[in-house]
C-alpha cells in the first residue's frame, strides 16, 4: 500500500496541477472558444479526474472487507474516469484528424456542428459501460470480500481491454499518422512552389525550417507513443496475465506496472496542452508583464541614488532595461 502511494501520489498531484494550469490558460484566452478548445477542455477535465483517481487504482489489486457500496464505488469510479479520459482523447484526435484531412468540408461534419452532443457521448458511453457491474454483471456474493475479481467478471475485463482500450490506442496512432502524412504532402507542395519561384537555387531558409518542424512533429509523436503508450499497453497485458492467475506475476509487480502505465497515459494531454502555444499564451503574457514590472521597479530603485542633473528632466539617469520595454520607433 505504501509503495502504491509513493508511486502514484506525486504523479497524481502533478497531473491535477498541470491540468488546472492549462485549463485556466484556455479559459482566460478569449480567442480559444471554438470546437477544438471545447473538446480539449473536456479532455483536460477527464484527465484531472483520472489523476485524482490514480492513487486508488493500485489499491484495486488488494482484497479487503469493504461493504458492497463502498467496494463498487472504489472500483467503478476510477474505471469510469479512465474510460472517459480515453474517450475524450479519442474525440480530440478524431476532431483534429477531420480538421486537417478535410479542411474544406470540416464545418459540415457532425463533430463540428454538434459539439455538445459529441461531448455528451464521450461521457455517457464510458459511464454506461463502467456501470455494467453495478447493474448486475459481477461475481459479488453474500460473503464476498472486496476485490476486482468480485466486481469485474473476466469477460468484462477482456471486453474492456481488447474491445475498447487497445482499439482506441491503435485508432489514435492511425489518425496521428494520417495527420503527419497530410502535413508531409502539404510540405512537398509548398516546396514545389518555392523552388519554382527560386528557379534552380538551393533550399531556402523557409524550406529548412518547415522540414525541421515536420521532423520535430514526427519525433514528438514517436516519443509520446514510446514513453506514454507502450508502458500503458504493457500494464494492460500484465493485468491480463494476472487475471489468468499467472504464477510469475506477483502483486507488487502488478502494482508497479499499473501505476507506471496509468500515470504515463494520463500525462499525454499535458504534453499536448503544453506543446500548444495558444493554450499557454495567457501564462506567457502574464509572465512577460510580471518580468517587465520587476525590471521597471528594479530600475527605479537603482536610480534612487543618482545625483540630480543626470541628463533627464527629473535628475535621473535613463534606465536601459525600461527603455527596452517600449516598442522601437518605426
Amino acid at each position: 500500500m505504501h509503495l502504491s502511494f509513493w508511486l502514484s501520489g506525486p504523479l497524481a498531484v502533478f497531473i491535477i496541477l498541470a491540468n488546472l494550469f492549462i485549463v485556466l490558460g484556455i479559459l482566460c484566452n478569449r480567442k480559444l472558444h471554438g470546437a477544438a478548445s471545447w473538446f480539449f477542455l473536456s479532455l483536460l477535465f477527464a484527465d484531472l479526474l483520472a489523476g485524482a483517481a490514480l492513487p486508488f487504482i493500485p489499491q484495486m489489486q488488494f482484497e479487503d472487507s469493504r461493504g458492497y457500496h463502498r467496494c463498487f464505488f472504489i472500483h467503478v469510479a476510477p474505471n469510469f474516469f479512465f474510460l472517459a479520459f480515453l474517450a475524450n482523447l479519442l474525440a480530440v484526435h478524431y476532431e483534429k484528424y477531420l480538421c486537417i484531412s478535410y479542411p474544406l468540408h470540416y464545418h459540415r461534419f457532425w463533430v463540428h456542428r454538434w459539439v455538445p452532443l459529441c461531448l455528451l457521448l464521450t461521457w455517457a458511453l464510458p459511464l454506461l459501460f463502467a456501470c455494467l457491474p453495478v447493474l448486475g454483471w459481477n461475481h459479488w456474493g453474500p460473503s464476498s470480500n472486496c476485490s476486482y475479481h468480485q466486481v469485474f467478471p473476466t469477460a468484462y475485463l477482456y471486453l474492456e481491454i481488447y474491445g475498447f482500450l487497445i482499439p482506441s490506442i491503435l485508432a489514435m496512432a492511425f489518425m496521428s499518422t494520417q495527420v503527419l502524412r497530410v502535413a508531409r504532402h502539404q510540405l512537398q507542395e509548398i516546396k514545389k512552389v518555392l523552388r519554382s519561384v527560386r528557379q534552380g537555387e538551393g533550399p531556402s531558409d523557409l524550406e529548412q525550417q518547415l522540414e525541421l518542424r515536420h521532423a520535430k512533429c514526427i519525433a514528438s509523436l514517436s516519443l509520446i507513443f514510446l514513453v506514454c503508450w507502450v508502458p500503458y499497453v504493457a500494464g494492460l497485458h500484465v493485468s491480463v496475465l494476472a487475471i489468468q492467475n499467472h504464477r510469475s506475476i506477483d502483486t507488487y509487480t502488478l502494482v508497479i506496472f499499473t501505476c507506471v502505465g496509468s500515470g504515463s497515459a494520463a500525462v499525454v494531454p499535458i504534453i499536448l496542452g503544453l506543446g500548444h502555444r495558444q493554450y499557454t499564451q495567457f501564462w506567457r503574457d502574464a509572465a512577460a508583464k510580471g518580468c517587465a514590472g520587476c525590471r521597471a521597479r528594479c530600475c527605479e530603485r537603482g536610480e534612487a541614488g543618482c545625483p540630480p542633473g543626470g541628463g533627464t528632466s527629473r535628475g535621473r539617469a535613463p534606465c536601459p532595461q525600461a527603455e527596452g520595454l517600449a516598442p522601437a520607433p518605426s
